[in-house]
């Protein structure tokens, strides 16, 4: 671990020692809620909350550069003691890791009904809401454009492409998605492909979006809400769905999920927020946000920008299996990184 999530880490330690030292196991009134995804985009619908029921949030926030190590491990350590009520993940695979830990209890919540069966864990251990596209953002300026994420590795973009670093975020997660889809031969064989089409590796979906908007690069694949900002702001780019024909797998889509911790201190409250994140007009709000979010109940009110999950052809993955493999292929992404 770097120094910079070394440090990370403790700070999110002694942020929950900070919060939690307020929030005692006797007081009813409260929840404890440990937050990856963005504080911008959290925090308000927690504060709804919290005007909405009378019940007190106790919120601790990752931060970006700990986006997979900090209030993760927090979670993992306290693991005999747990300090937290939920957790709002900002993908899936952490929450699938938490229930292969123990650390998740099972909750089948009523406002996960309409939910997709393959967004949510069947025992009720965690539940996927608010999701992302992972799209393609293309220049507009581009004479030939990309329609699958196989365009990667096509000798005809060589030197075009740039990518997040695989080693982290929701890149890391469609790699590992993309092996568990294909088998490792094929991933594999597409990772290498990258490397020989030249593909530039940088630091993030939002740097990658920023290199296609300033058009030195064709194409990205990054989150949709990062696409629709850049589109927002005016900038020369579409969003492309990727493989969306036939014999395509579709877009992979990356929900928020939220977890009921096994153990806590307030499983009532726990249960009441499990259910609130969950709801339709949570979904709503997240949709409306910059954070341009993909509501997974069918018929939420979604701006012109957000499409509806059913208007397009998603990846049909089992995020417990993800989860296992994004595990066993970090030493192969590493190397592929230099690292």
């Amino acid at each position: 671990m770097n120094n910079a999530i070394v440090r990370a880490t403790c700070a999110v330690a002694a942020a929950v020692m900070l919060y939690v030292s307020g929030c005692s196991s006797k007081d009813r009134n409260a929840v404890v809620v440990y937050v990856s995804e963005d504080q911008v985009f959290s925090e308000p619908v927690l504060r709804d909350f919290e005007k909405e029921t009378g019940i007190r949030v106790k919120a601790v926030y990752d931060t970006e550069e700990a986006k997979s190590a900090g209030v993760m491990n927090r979670l993992l350590a306290e693991k005999d003691n747990p300090q937290a009520d939920v957790y709002w993940a900002y993908e899936p695979i952490r929450a699938a890791l938490l229930s292969q830990q123990g650390i998740a209890a099972a909750y089948q919540s009523p406002s996960a009904l309409g939910i997709p069966a393959h967004f949510k864990n069947p025992q009720g251990y965690w539940t996927g809401f608010s999701a992302r596209a992972r799209v393609l953002i293309v220049n507009k300026s581009a004479p030939d454009k990309p329609t699958s994420i196989l365009a990667y590795a096509d000798p005809a973009f060589k030197g075009k492409a740039v990518i997040a670093n695989p080693l982290f975020g929701t890149t890391t997660t469609e790699i590992a998605a993309l092996f568990t889809l294909w088998g490792d031969e094929k991933a594999k064989a597409f990772l290498a492909g990258m490397k020989r089409n030249g593909v530039k590796v940088a630091t993030s979906n939002g740097e990658s979006a920023d290199f296609v908007a300033s058009g030195q690069f064709t194409f990205a694949l990054v989150d949709s809400d990062d696409a629709a900002n850049r589109m927002v702001q005016g900038k020369p780019v579409e969003m492309i769905y990727p493989d969306q024909g036939e014999n395509e797998p579709g877009c992979f889509i990356v929900p928020n999920a939220v977890v009921l911790i096994n153990g806590g201190p307030h499983p009532d409250a726990g249960k009441k927020l499990v259910d609130y994140l969950l709801s339709r007009e949570t979904e709503r709000k997240l949709a409306q946000s910059d954070a341009a979010q993909i509501p997974l109940h069918a018929g939420v009110e979604t701006p012109a920008a957000v499409r509806k999950i059913e208007s397009f052809k998603t990846m049909q993955i089992d995020y417990a299996t993800v989860a296992r493999k994004m595990q066993e292929i970090q030493p192969l992404l590493k190397e592929w990184a230099g690292l």
